[in-house]
């Protein structure tokens, strides 16, 4: 939680607001993942790629961020896929409301920060399992995989 002062002085615990990606590969037949670094909450886990939004950026600017800083690949969204805004989301050590997006990944034209430990494209048919993936992310690749044929 975000504390802060409104205007009017009361105190407020505000959510914080994170991107997500779903990055695909062209066949649309593997996914990019990250494995955490041990240093963040969940590490060692499995994730989607994405992080905090910065002050100043839009969600896409921070998206396409996001995937830069922690996989060295560009990208293209394709579209927002999902909203998540559960004050009660599984594995959260804080609330966040977060907007997953469909990527296509492009070139990989720079490295991956300190953040991510591995990056690693995934066929779906070979996903880790569910206990592998960090927070709530197994869910939005389920999700994910309802509304396709693989």
């Amino acid at each position: 939680m975000i504390t802060c002062k409104f205007e009017n002085g009361n105190d407020a615990s505000l959510r914080h607001v994170v991107v997500d990606a779903i990055v695909l590969n062209a066949a649309r037949d593997s996914i990019l993942l990250v494995k955490r670094a041990p240093h963040l909450t969940n590490g060692g886990k499995y994730g989607l790629i994405g992080g905090f939004l910065d002050r100043d950026e839009t969600i896409e600017q921070a998206m396409i961020r996001e995937l830069m800083e922690e996989t060295g690949y560009e990208g293209i969204i394709l579209k927002r896929f999902q909203i998540i805004d559960s004050p009660d989301r599984k594995n959260e050590d804080r609330q966040n409301v977060t907007f997953v997006f469909l990527v296509e990944a492009g070139q990989q034209t720079g490295v991956a920060d300190n953040e991510s430990t591995e990056v690693r494209w995934f066929k779906f048919t070979e996903l880790p399992n569910e206990s592998e993936f960090a927070f709530d992310h197994f869910d939005s690749v389920s999700a994910y995989l309802q509304t396709v044929t693989v």
